[in-house]
């Protein structure tokens, strides 16, 4: 496969995983379509991670593997931390709305910093990171992908 046919067969897996529709049944934003703060906040038990963190984690590694690509400082993600972020345990429509407009955000920000790559340099070390621009492409559509399935067996088990 030419790099340029290999990077837009990456791009269109990631719009896939995230937003377009896919054979496989919802992506990860159809997994959070439509649902509340109070159905977003749920958790399944104390120790367990709710839809609403599973998003906000979801943003933050679609925003860790664009500075990876793009060579970008640490420390310009929204919340403070890193990788799983605790949500209000009283939930708010307009913070829920928030950081759904974060994963999209992230995502859109990804996808020009993907769109960006010199597709010959797909298999080359990305900047900061041993792992090439295509194993970050490819890990985090599929990182959507498995966290759209999470998000729909918590929904689920919330109905029971």
């Amino acid at each position: 496969m030419r790099p340029k046919d290999e990077l837009q067969a990456l791009l269109r897996a990631m719009e896939e995983a995230f937003e377009r529709k896919a054979w496989h049944g919802p992506n990860l934003r159809g997994a959070i379509r439509g649902l509340s703060a109070a159905d977003a906040a749920w958790r399944p038990a104390e120790d367990r991670h709710s839809i609403w963190e599973l998003v906000v984690h979801a943003a933050y590694w679609k925003y860790a593997v664009r500075r990876r690509l793009t060579g970008d400082k640490r420390g310009s993600f929204g919340p403070k931390g890193s990788n799983w972020f605790k949500r209000p345990d009283v939930p708010s429509e307009a913070g829920w709305r928030d950081d759904v407009g974060l994963l999209v955000a992230e995502h859109r920000q990804l996808m020009e910093a993907a769109g960006a790559i010199n597709p010959r340099r797909l298999h080359a070390p990305a900047r900061g990171t041993r792992q090439s621009p295509a194993t970050l492409l490819r890990g985090i559509a599929f990182h959507d992908v498995y966290h759209a399935g999470q998000i729909q067996l918590l929904k689920r088990m919330a109905q029971d």
